[in-house]
């Protein structure tokens, strides 16, 4: 008998001390696909839909596709967002009744008015549906929120394991394998998960946490264990259950999955120094890059706490005005999102000077605009880069050049984009006219992600603590709604 699948996508990824409102508008303009419509330009969310349709197919199973949604991330999503959309991904699944499993693509970090973990609302409310003998099983970004809602309504939770995501496709794959071993051959998949009281950013790219990833992957291989996570959570969602979490997923063996869960758990406490990203201040970044004698590589500079993908706006100043004041030259930054600088750029045409006020425009956390005269270097009109297999909009992009025209030197170079989104990839500043091997350094508003496309070209990474509303002082961002005590708040939260 044909088997039928349904699956489905929603998420963002919340920072709740974010300016910016997470709205229907936000899905539409990142993905709103319906009926699995997909274009060429599919974001990292979509990649798992579009792998286990392929591979349903393959097998000869029926494929409902319900909706797919995701916004880029921002702050709290509004009520009527999310029950729009949830209640469309609701209507889709009991059309598509019955089904023999439903795979559904979240982030794990959504929070919406009225619904501090969004996307455990919408698995009970699955659950509810289909009753508790058709597997239900969701693959999550590693910054998620593993909770205890989540636990109850799914049969199977995998995390991605890599940030940067570039194994989207390969948590995919092995989620639809233990889909079709409980609907084949009748497999009963047992979780656990361990708290590791920790909040913090981590990269798989540094030891030891990439000797971890490796660690995570051989227990996979280990009889009774089907999967292992490190669920890293997010550090700015105000949502209870935020924070460091393992997970491992067992053939029906509860206690083996608790006690790995507990070991790994243990590992993860007593290596919580080493496993954090370092930060340096944008001092110190700014200062090594001006200390250093030319090389044929520039440094990368990161400038977390302006993330778009952790909910930031893309627009903040900080770093533009301290290379101002420093009156530091060789740099560029990319991309900073101020749609109104490059509708005066198009209008001006290239080559041309203007005035213009950069960056700034949404509050405090973004600092104060910069008013500054600027050359317009280049235009861009619908341009892209790529992340994880899949492609990110950066929208119109102007190079716009604080300096002289033929004195790459000691001028300022700035992306303006009229979309919010992350550094990913070197085209970020190529695709606006800028050769990233001819400058000193390199500032990305990213976190982590840029890593893999800019760690073959820099001279060395520095992860700066900016300002701004992702700020990785961990321990002084409030969290009203937790109450659980938490590293590094806390020395000891074990001992709480």
């Amino acid at each position: 008998m044909k088997q039928r699948l349904f699956t489905a996508c929603l998420g963002t990824e919340t920072n709740s001390f974010s300016p910016i409102p997470t709205g229907l508008g936000l899905f539409q303009s990142t993905m709103l696909v319906r009926r699995g419509e997909f274009d060429e330009n599919v974001v990292l969310f979509g990649l798992p839909l579009i792998t286990w349709r392929e591979r349903a197919r393959r097998l000869g199973w029926e494929v409902v596709q319900g909706l797919a949604a995701f916004a880029t991330p921002a702050g709290d999503t509004t009520r009527a967002a999310y029950e729009s959309l949830r209640d469309e991904i609701l209507t889709d699944l009991r059309g598509a009744l019955p089904v023999d499993a439903v795979m559904l693509s979240l982030h794990g970090a959504m929070v919406a008015e009225g619904y501090p973990d969004a996307e455990g609302d919408l698995l009970a409310r699955i659950r509810a549906i289909v009753g508790e003998q058709v597997p239900v099983l969701a693959e999550l970004d590693l910054h998620g929120h593993q909770t205890s809602a989540k636990l109850e309504a799914a049969d199977v939770l995998i995390y991605f394991k890599e940030y940067p995501h570039i194994d989207a496709v390969d948590r995919a794959n092995e989620l639809f394998d233990i889909a079709v071993a409980m609907i084949e051959r009748d497999l009963r998949p047992t979780m656990a998960t361990y708290d590791c009281r920790m909040l913090g950013m981590f990269a798989t790219t540094r030891e030891p946490l990439r000797g971890f990833v490796s660690r995570m992957k051989e227990l996979e291989k280990q009889p009774g264990i089907l999967s292992v996570s490190l669920v890293h959570g997010f550090p700015w969602s105000n949502m209870p259950d935020i924070g460091m979490h393992t997970l491992v997923v067992t053939d029906n063996d509860q206690s083996l999955a608790e006690s790995t869960a507990r070991q790994l758990g243990d590992w993860v406490w007593q290596n919580r120094n080493a496993i954090l990203i370092p930060f340096v201040s944008m001092d110190e970044a700014i200062d090594t890059v001006l200390g250093s004698e030319p090389a044929d590589f520039p440094f990368v500079l990161a400038d977390t706490a302006d993330n778009t993908g952790a909910g930031a706006a893309g627009d903040s100043t900080f770093v533009l005005r301290r290379l101002l004041e420093k009156k530091a030259g060789g740099f560029a930054i990319s991309p900073l999102w101020d749609p109104v600088a490059v509708e005066l750029a198009f209008e001006a045409g290239p080559l041309a000077r203007i005035n213009v006020r950069l960056g700034g425009k949404t509050g405090p956390a973004s600092g104060d605009p910069v008013d500054c005269e600027a050359i317009v270097m280049n235009l861009a009109e619908n341009a892209t880069q790529p992340y994880g297999g899949g492609t990110e909009q950066l929208g119109d992009v102007a190079w716009l050049r604080i300096g002289e025209v033929d004195n790459d030197a000691n001028a300022i170079d700035i992306v303006v984009s009229t979309i919010r989104v992350q550094a990913f990839d070197p085209l970020c500043f190529s695709v606006a006219g800028i050769d990233p091997l001819k400058t000193r350094a390199l500032v990305v508003k990213s976190t982590q992600h840029f890593h893999g496309g800019f760690a073959p070209i820099a001279r060395d990474i520095l992860y700066m603590a900016t300002p701004g509303c992702a700020s990785m002082h961990f321990a002084e961002i409030q969290h009203e709604r937790v109450d659980r005590a938490l590293w590094p708040k806390f020395g000891n939260p074990h001992q709480s």
